[in-house]
């Protein structure tokens, strides 16, 4: 078996991948200079925690197979330019994925939204089919104990990135992969940082289409004009399928799609939701499962973690979290909301958490996506400012940029909780609590509020 080293091996994917790989026999070393929980906790469980934190060149020795490097490691790292000067291989994560899958049927999930979803809901309905497969998500997905696994199986399921795959590497992960079978779920602007422009962003896309090998099965989002944008430019070398929302309508909340066997209920809510359904089936059916198999699964599909996840419910009061973060998440995620709830009071919390949504320059792709709720608050941290190095943000530049005249910023936790409490108490009709990062909220415990306090 194969000896890999991993360098930056505290990350929330890295450390999964690393985990797999020492499930299925690999020995596996690895370095960091900071590692939290839960992947503190998931490396000592397994015996990979390494011995103290920092980058140690004496690691990097003659008898490894492979480094894999992380994206938190810089090009300067010690053990990088100790495994170069070795001449040991080195890869980013996605290319060290598609090493080990070289030999399986590949499925990627891409674009800018809804990836997760619809990798979780491909993995439970080949589960709940029997299917043998690996997969790779980046979340926490019910019914499934790690989001990495890698054996023996012939089919992958991986949830592509268009993020770049390390310091050397700056191309996207999903250039790594070369799909069989794809799913292209939308293109909004995200990740300023990286793509300082919206025709660059757009252009990674492009590329992935482009490189893809003639007769890849593709389905896309034909509900998303960039997408449909995109699309045209593949010059019929691969072989494309638009998906749509299928028709449903809603009872005490919950979605009944009309299909050609009579009505079936689904568990989660929102026509994006939906769409990705639709999605995640149309590529199930791609790799054999008939429709009623599809349906069949995917009603008892409870969501992945932080995606219209339910966080509290108790009489005249619902509390949901979710990851949405881009303007068109946050739009999606709302008016999902206000579809199923539509007697509830919605109150929607955002917490600017991101580069792009704490950058002045980005903020105006904000603009009017928090105007479905009733009562709407933006969030950010002085802390996470730092973090990224960024400058103070005013509210008053904040609160232009949504154009939304009554929408409340604020920039303490404390001042938050107490602020939601006081919404929640102040209203007679049942409250709908949507919490919108990909962050935190500095850490602030939601059970604690209540529609029971006066």
């Amino acid at each position: 078996m194969q000896k890999i080293h991993f360098i930056a091996i505290g990350g929330a994917i890295m450390h999964q991948l690393a985990l797999a790989l020492h499930r299925k026999g690999y020995t596996i070393t690895g370095s960091d200079d900071e590692i939290t929980d839960p992947a503190k906790s998931n490396l000592a469980a397994a015996g990979l925690l390494p011995a103290e934190f920092g980058w140690f060149p004496g690691k990097i020795t003659k008898d490894l197979d492979a480094v894999v490097l992380g994206m938190h490691a810089k090009g300067d790292n010690p053990e990088l330019l100790a495994a170069k000067a070795a001449g040991i291989p080195v890869y980013s994560f996605p290319q060290y994925v598609y090493e080990v899958s070289k030999d399986k049927k590949r499925v990627v999930v891409a674009g800018s939204h809804g990836k997760t979803t619809i990798t979780s809901m491909i993995m439970h309905m080949l589960k709940h089919a029997g299917v043998d497969f690996d997969y790779l998500v980046g979340a926490k997905v019910a019914g499934f104990d790690s989001s990495v696994k890698l054996t023996d199986a012939p089919i992958i399921v991986l949830e592509g990135d268009e993020y770049p795959a390390s310091a050397e590497e700056k191309r996207p992960k999903i250039f790594f992969y070369h799909p069989h079978i794809s799913v292209i779920s939308g293109i909004a602007w995200d990740h300023i940082n990286v793509f300082p422009t919206y025709e660059i962003y757009f252009n990674q896309f492009e590329q992935y289409l482009l490189n893809m090998e003639e007769g890849t099965k593709v389905f896309y989002n034909g509900e998303d004009e960039e997408v449909i944008r995109l699309m045209s430019r593949d010059g019929g070398k691969i072989n494309a399928r638009a998906y749509a929302t299928p028709s449903f309508h809603y009872e005490n909340g919950y979605p009944l799609i009309d299909t050609a066997r009579g009505q079936v209920r689904v568990s989660v809510f929102g026509r994006h939701n939906l769409l990705n359904m639709q999605a995640a089936i149309d590529v199930c059916m791609e790799l054999g499962m008939s429709e009623e198999q599809c349906f069949e699964a995917i009603s008892s599909f409870t969501g992945a973690a932080r995606r219209l996840e339910k966080v509290k419910e108790e009489p005249g009061l619902l509390v949901y979290r979710d990851f949405a973060h881009a303007p068109s998440k946050l739009k999606a995620t709302l008016n999902a909301v206000r579809e199923a709830y539509p007697t509830h009071h919605l109150i929607a919390c955002f917490e600017l958490h991101t580069f792009s949504s704490l950058n002045a320059a980005f903020l105006d792709e904000y603009k009017n996506t928090m105007d479905g709720s009733d009562e709407a608050i933006v969030f950010f941290s002085h802390h996470a400012l730092e973090l990224k190095k960024l400058p103070n943000l005013e509210k008053d530049t904040v609160r232009a940029a949504f154009g939304r005249a009554d929408l409340d910023v604020v920039d303490s936790a404390p001042e938050l909780l107490k602020d939601i409490q006081a919404r929640i108490g102040g209203t007679s009709k049942p409250v709908f609590l949507l919490l919108m990062s990909s962050g935190t909220f500095d850490g602030i415990d939601w059970n604690g509020v209540s529609s029971q306090q006066k």
